[in-house]
């Protein structure tokens, strides 16, 4: 998968022009609407290295990549709030212990504040850890609640080989990102994050596959 992965983006016949238009994308990113193109651009990243296909996908219908873009807002959203709100109730806790009548109240509160937060942490990392796999069946089967089938997502996140794609997708996007931040100025380095991200959603995808037995898109055409 490693030597796949770092092939994938530079693999195509339009390679040049994918990096190209995938690092102004992100530059131009802070408008909005280019942001939500290139996460669409991720979702089909994802439905190519299910496939298997060698290369990374050409930057064509750009309204469905918007309106992909838009499904995967959504999702991120609603496990952006199953992470956040655990972490508000902890400090809300902490934080009522400042109005406890004496030392023992604002101990018990701490105490209770500080588990409430230890418990969101975990719950955390394992949000984190299950989101390649949920955002993969967004892709496949191109409808929100794709995202929150707990069966498909149950049967990539208990497989090793699912764990082997995300870390390694984690692990190549951080080196990329460390070697390409430093170059951005001299603008060889925005195409070069374009890349890693690329590589980081291949390897998602690539676990994903591995760990459900899945070898095509399943997509035909998805709704909300």
């Amino acid at each position: 998968m490693l030597e796949d992965a770092l092939r994938y983006p530079v693999n195509g016949d339009d390679r040049v022009a994918t990096l190209v238009i995938g690092g102004l994308l992100l530059v131009f990113s802070f408008l909005i609407l280019p942001a939500f193109v290139l996460q669409g651009y991720l979702l089909r990243v994802l439905r190519s290295a299910v496939a298997g296909e060698p290369s990374a996908p050409s930057f064509t219908d750009w309204g469905e990549l918007l309106v992909d873009g838009l499904k995967l807002l959504v999702v991120t959203l609603v496990y952006g709030i199953a992470i956040a709100v655990p972490f508000a109730v902890g400090m809300l806790v902490a934080g009522a212990g400042s109005l406890a009548g004496s030392d023992a109240g604002v101990a018990a509160f701490g105490l209770v504040g500080l588990l409430v937060l230890l418990a969101a942490t975990a719950a955390a990392v394992v949000v984190a850890y299950v989101l390649p796999a949920a955002v993969t069946n967004l892709a496949l089967e191109g409808s929100i609640g794709a995202a929150f089938d707990l069966d498909a997502i149950r049967d990539a996140a208990f497989s090793p080989k699912y764990l082997v794609g995300v870390l390694l997708g984690v692990v190549l996007g951080g080196v990329v990102n460390t070697v390409a931040s430093p170059l951005v100025f001299l603008l060889v380095g925005i195409p070069l994050l374009f890349y890693g991200q690329v590589v980081t959603y291949y390897c998602f995808g690539r676990g994903f596959a591995e760990a459900t037995g899945t070898r095509a898109p399943r997509r035909l055409g998805g709704t909300l």
